[in-house]
């Protein structure tokens, strides 16, 4: 099997979850395989996520320039493609910036691509068998990928269980020589913090989230009685906000806010990979949803298949009554 890598994407000197997502990833490719972490950027921030991947990975390539302080997928891709080696496979998180970069960079390494994988069935031989969804999750796809040439894949943000053990003992190998020229036409300009309503999402250890299948604006009052109950806040998805029915930093997701709460309670909600990438820190998940193909079960922890308008005022008196 070829040599196998992970693009690791942090902040603040803080790798996100999807890093040890990759390793579990990377095993289900290969369960023996040594995996390297692809690290860029500059600084202190830098080498403090390459010390921490040195105990998940084999091996972490570390990439400092000033110029990856804030990534640039065009930069990213035009270093990438100066130092991975012919016919490996690239594991990176089907985000928005791993969505900016990988297709692109299977053009560049003439390698197989494949986006938003929720899950690797293992390989025969040069063959992978992944496993996408389509139709808004309403549909598993088992796909076949010729790897013989390498391959590029997305892999879809809390769908591959976090590997904890930390036990790979890695070193970390300098690479920033070997970049070459990373000039392109796109700049970075400054980063727009999204503005915070009334509550603050980001900080609640517990969400009552509603999606589409709250049906009306006056049914939210359902899900704020229960989250009363629960001493909890109240969240959403896209719809509600596009519906004008509740404010914008309310919003989960990757064009909303990103949460890492103790307990998300999912209602209504289909469970988009939009919506779960601004999910982060492996809450408890509690999906309740009446239609029981939803791609939230996949990775609920509890799911409930019912109507939530039926559903959560029950819930709530049985949480008074406790």
């Amino acid at each position: 099997m070829a040599q196998i890598f992970a693009y690791i994407v942090h902040k603040g000197g803080v790798a996100e979850d999807s890093a040890q997502e990759l390793v579990a990833a990377a095993k289900k490719i290969d369960a023996g395989a040594s995996v390297t972490a692809v690290v860029t950027g500059s600084g202190a921030d830098l080498d403090a996520v390459c010390n921490e991947m040195a105990a998940s990975y084999n091996e972490v390539w570390k990439l400092d320039n000033e110029a990856f302080a804030y990534p640039n997928a065009e930069q990213i891709r035009k270093a990438l493609v100066n130092i991975l080696p012919a016919d490996c496979i690239v594991l990176l998180p089907h985000d928005t910036f791993g969505m900016d970069l990988a297709p692109g960079l299977s053009i560049k390494l003439d390698s197989a691509f494949a986006a938003d994988v929720v899950d690797i069935e293992g390989a025969d031989g040069a063959t992978l068998n992944l496993i996408r969804q389509e139709f808004g999750g309403q549909v598993s796809t088992h796909v076949t990928l010729d790897a013989s040439a390498g391959a590029v894949i997305n892999a879809r943000p809390g769908a591959f269980a976090a590997d904890e053990s930390k036990a790979a003992g890695g070193s970390v190998v300098d690479k920033s020589g070997d970049i070459g020229d990373i000039s392109c036409g796109r700049r970075f300009l400054e980063v727009v913090e999204a503005e915070v309503g009334d509550v603050d999402i980001t900080k609640s250890e517990v969400l009552v989230s509603v999606g589409r299948g709250i049906e009306e604006e006056d049914n939210i009052e359902i899900a704020q009685e229960l989250a009363e109950a629960l001493g909890a806040d109240v969240s959403c998805s896209r719809p509600i906000v596009d519906a004008k029915w509740m404010e914008k930093s309310r919003q989960v997701g990757t064009s909303g806010q990103t949460v890492k709460p103790k307990v998300y309670i999912a209602c209504g909600i289909s469970g988009s990979f939009q919506h779960m990438g601004g999910i982060k820190g492996n809450p408890f998940i509690v999906a309740i949803n009446k239609n029981a193909k939803a791609p939230i079960f996949q990775v609920a922890d509890v799911g409930i298949v019912a109507d939530i308008l039926e559903f959560l005022p029950d819930l709530t008196e049985k949480v008074e009554e406790l």
